[in-house]
Parts: structure tokens; sequence; C-alpha cells
């Protein structure tokens, strides 16, 4: 079932001379439904009259940033981004304005996602949980306010208040027919919490929020009140705990062979067994259509940070594939009555960069130009989502009977969502891994370009730039990479001075992004870049100074001795 909600939307000024709230709720933008939406209810506070700018301007800067920031960000990181901001900003404007008043707001923002919710929380606005049960409704907020009953009105945290602002978060479980209520004080501060259940689950989400609004006015409210209701008729299921839910209920099947018959996909071959992960083409059990099973192999199906990898690959693959376009094999939502714990991915038929070379050599130019402007289009869109591969090599990379280039295997990347196993395994293969993780840097968007660098620069001239590279090598990068003009003469300068630059020692004469990398592929000899300079000696071998230095020591000795032993002497 899809993610579907009812919204209903009240709010009247009361006795006040100003309706300071400020409510609303946005719809992930089409195409990334799956990240559900987010509402928030502010009331402004102040002693200028700009209660209602603070409140405005903090509910649509959330609403409208929200999903611009990577869907691979944990809700709490991009609510705590975004309310960070707009708090500096309100507060820099407050000191501004010194004996113009001040403008502060409270803010409760609901973000719905897949089966779960999260709270982002400052000030004296609440939200509810009502559930068709006939409970009494449940606070998930609570108040930043003094308890005395004189200073009720008076707040300990909003936003606007300090440089800083501490938010409170609260996550919780999501269930079809589930009630959210968020409220100014004007409401809540006159309903009991059982009458505001009740008046919740009547009719359609607008009508109760009418309705609970009128309520408030009729119980003599003395302030602005506000109701947004949302209640839940539909889910999406695939979200990253969703997997890691299948990672606690399901177990990866048996070995299984041609002609077995797994949730109704027929197996057709076993394609490939790493004694970690099983790889089988399957026939799709509707459309027929071949497709691909990732799974664990049974000796690594009790190792549950294997598991969780394999989930946290399914659920970044649905992330990153959405589009048709992106240069990822599209990942399969699982069944909701799964057997067991498996992947599905579209079935491309075609070869691996690795495969080619293989059988094939070296690349010609304009094909190796080609393939890195789609391969480094698609790792640009995989950085702008918060995603590092941390494995790009030529086995990885995949080129369709469609034409199309594909970035293969998602299992080691980093989202900010993966367990601490996964971060702190050291992955990559050695070759294309750059030189700041050797020397105990960590694995970011650099790390990819380098080793896009790395697998350019072998296809054009069948080598690696700094040779083959074992874990246990003191100095892994003696020398600067050879020009590729050199070895091969049909490549171009520019290209050479790219793809050189693109594997440079020194970090800082490197590209600094994929979009920056894709401009100078498609620029070419048109606006070619400079060739990075020479490494110094001492930066390329740190102990160079001091062999030298025990060189000469030897020599000026071995002189010493010579004169010494056979020199005449007066």
């Amino acid at each position: 079932m899809s993610f579907e909600v009812d919204i209903g939307y009240s709010s009247q000024r009361g006795p006040r001379d100003v309706n300071e709230d400020f409510a609303g709720a946005v719809h992930a933008p089409r195409g990334e439904e799956a990240r559900g939406l987010i509402a928030a209810i502010a009331d402004g506070v102040s002693t200028g009259g700009r209660g209602l700018e603070a409140a405005q301007t903090t509910v649509m800067g959330l609403l409208g940033d929200y999903f611009a920031t990577p869907d691979t960000w944990e809700p709490t990181a991009a609510l705590d981004r975004l309310i960070g901001a707009q708090n500096a900003w309100l507060a820099d404007h407050n000191r501004r304005r010194q004996g113009e008043g001040t403008a502060l707001t409270t803010l409760t923002a609901l973000v719905l996602h897949g089966q779960s919710y999260t709270l982002a929380h400052v000030g004296d606005t609440r939200a509810w949980r009502v559930r068709q049960d006939g409970e009494p409704a449940v606070p998930l907020t609570h108040d930043h306010a003094f308890e005395q009953p004189d200073f009720r009105s008076r707040l300990t945290r909003a936003i606007g208040l300090d440089d800083q602002v501490r938010v409170d978060y609260v996550q919780g479980d999501v269930r079809v027919g589930d009630c959210f209520v968020l409220s100014s004080d004007g409401v809540h501060g006159v309903l009991k919490a059982q009458q505001l259940a009740a008046i919740a689950l009547q009719g359609t989400a607008g009508e109760a929020s009418d309705a609970l609004v009128n309520a408030a006015l009729g119980a003599g409210t003395r302030d602005n009140a506000t109701a947004l209701v949302i209640r839940v008729i539909g889910l999406d299921a695939r979200q990253l705990d969703d997997e890691m839910g299948d990672v606690r209920r399901l177990a990866p099947p048996p070995l299984l062979k041609v002609g077995d018959v797994l949730d109704g996909y027929l197996v057709t071959a076993l394609v490939a067994n790493s004694g970690v992960h099983l790889l089988y083409q399957a026939r799709h059990p509707v459309t027929r259509a071949l497709v691909a099973l990732k799974t664990l192999h049974p000796s690594r199906a009790g190792d549950p940070q294997e598991r969780a990898m394999l989930a946290h690959e399914a659920w970044l693959g649905l992330r990153v594939s959405a589009r048709p376009d992106s240069g990822f094999v599209r990942v399969h939502e699982r069944a909701a009555d799964a057997s067991a714990l498996y992947t599905v991915f579209d079935w491309h038929g075609g070869r691996t960069l690795e495969q080619m070379q293989k059988s094939g050599g070296r690349g010609a130019v304009a094909e190796v130009v080609a393939a890195a402007i789609e391969v480094s289009r698609a790792l640009g869109r995989l950085h702008r989502h918060g995603v590092v591969h941390r494995d790009i090599k030529p086995g990885n990379l995949h080129l369709g009977d469609d034409g199309c280039w594909r970035i293969l295997d998602l299992g080691v990347a980093l989202s900010g969502r993966e367990g601490a196993a996964q971060r702190e395994l050291h992955a990559g293969t050695p070759s294309y891994i750059n030189p700041e993780q050797w020397e105990g840097g960590v694995a970011d968007a650099a790390s990819d370009l380098f080793a896009l660098g790395v697998t350019l620069y072998q296809w054009l001239s069948g080598r690696l730039p700094y040779g083959e590279i074992e874990p246990y090598q003191a100095s892994r990068y003696r020398r600067d990479p050879a020009a590729l003009s050199r070895i091969r003469p049909d490549v171009p300068i520019w290209l050479d001075h790219l793809v050189r630059k693109a594997v440079a020692r020194d970090p800082r004469q490197r590209f600094e992004t994929a979009e920056e990398l894709l401009l100078a592929l498609e620029r070419g000899a048109s606006r070619p870049v400079s060739a990075p300079s020479a490494t110094p000696l001492v930066r390329r071998d740190p102990a160079a100074l001091y062999k030298i230095a025990l060189g000469i020591s030897l020599l000026l000795n071995m002189l010493l001795v010579f004169w010494l032993l056979f020199l005449p002497r007066t």
C-alpha cells in the first residue's frame, strides 16, 4: 500500500487582535513519494508584533527545504540542520532589531516516513497521537515553559531566543488509522486529552480540525487557536527500519539450483558465489522478465553484520536507483509476504569493465571518454544523496546490452545510516584506494573520484598508475604516474592531463567534485586542465632525506677508510 494521509487545518485568532500561529504540511515531491510528508506548527511570540513573521518564516523554511536535503539523511539530522539554521537567522535578526522588539516562535514538526514518525519540538506547541481504541490522546511532546501557573506563558526554549537552540526529538512507529494532531496552546490549553481525542476522530480530518478550534473558542481560550490533523490511511513499507525488520524476521534461503522457485521467482542460473554473497538469475513471477536475486551464502546466514549490510544495500538501492537514468541498477521492493532475506535487482545483460579488459585490452579513447562521462554523472548523483561508494573499480562498472554504463555493488557504501561495523570496515580494493586512507583518513567523495581516476588510467594504459598496491606496503606512492601520452601516443594531451589530475598524489591538485570532473570531460580539448605538478621527493618518500644522508655518510666514511689504509702519508 502506498503512503496516503488525510490532512485538515484550521486556525482562528480568537480574542487576540492578530493571529500569530502558522502551520502547514507538504508531501514529498513526485518520484520521491516514499519520503512521506512533513508537517509543522508554530506559535509566534513577540514584543513588537513580529511573532507571525517568526512563525511563518520558520514553518515555510522548514517545509520548503526539508525535501531538498539528501533522502539518505536520517530525519533528525535533516531537521537539526534546518532548525539550527533558522534559529541562527532569527537570533541574528533579533540582535539587529534591538529596541524594535524581538520575534520568537515555538515549533513542533512531524515527519511521517515509511512506518515511523519523527518529531522535532521547541516550545509549548504540542503533538498528539490518537488511536481508534477509545484511549485519551497521547502527548508526544513536553512543553518548554515555566511550571509555575503565573509564568506558564513564559518559554524556556524558543526559536530565535539564543544563538543555539536545543531541540527535543521523538521517534516511534505508525499504524494505519493513526491520527496525529499538532496544536497551539490556544487549543490544548483549554481542552482535555479525552476531549481532544474524541473530536480528532470525528468526520474528515478537515472537519476534525475545525471542530477542535471551535471547541477551544467555545471553552473560552484567550489565545490564537490552531489545529493541524493528519490521519494515516496507507503506509509505504520500504524504509531502512523496515529492511532492518526483515533482517530480524527473515533468514537467507538455502543454496538454490536451476529450476528452484523462491517466492515465485524461478531460478535460471547461479551467476556468482563470493563465499559471502550469492547472485542468481531468475524469472519474475508476474512479468517473467529476468531479474537478479542477491542473498547471503548459507555459511554467513547467521552473521548479523552481513545481514545488516545486505538490508542497508537494498534500502540504499531503492533510494538512488529510483530514476531510470540514475546510472545504478534498479532495486525492486521486497514483497510483504517474502519468505526469505534477499534483494531483487533488474537484470542487465552485458559485461563489466574488468571482463572487457581481460578479453579486449585497452579501450578506444572515444569509448573511454563517453563511459567516463556517464560514470561521473552517476557518481555525482550518488554524492548528492550523501553517499560514498567506497569500491569504484573495473569490476563494479557495467556496460549493459542497452548501451548504458552503470555502477554496481553498494554493499560497502556509506550513507550515514549504516551500522558501526560497516562504517569502521576498511573497504575498497588496495590499488584503487586514495593515499589519504592509507594515512588514516576516512573514505569520502574524494575517495570515489580517485578510484575512478585509477580506473580510467588503467583502462587507457593497461597498467595501474602507482603499480599493484598491497595492504602491507609501507611506502605505496614512491613515484608519480607516467604520462599516458608516452605509454599510448593516441591519448590526447588534454585527456592525459585530466586523468593524471584525477590520480594526483596531492589531494589539493585533484578534482574536488564529480561535477567538476564531468565538466572537464565534456569540455575536452576546448578547455583543457593543467597537468598536476611533480610531487616532491620528500612527500613521495618521507624517509628519502634520511636515506640520502645515510648514503652520503657511508660514502664519506668509505673515503676516509680508503685514505687511512691506502694513500701514502708524508
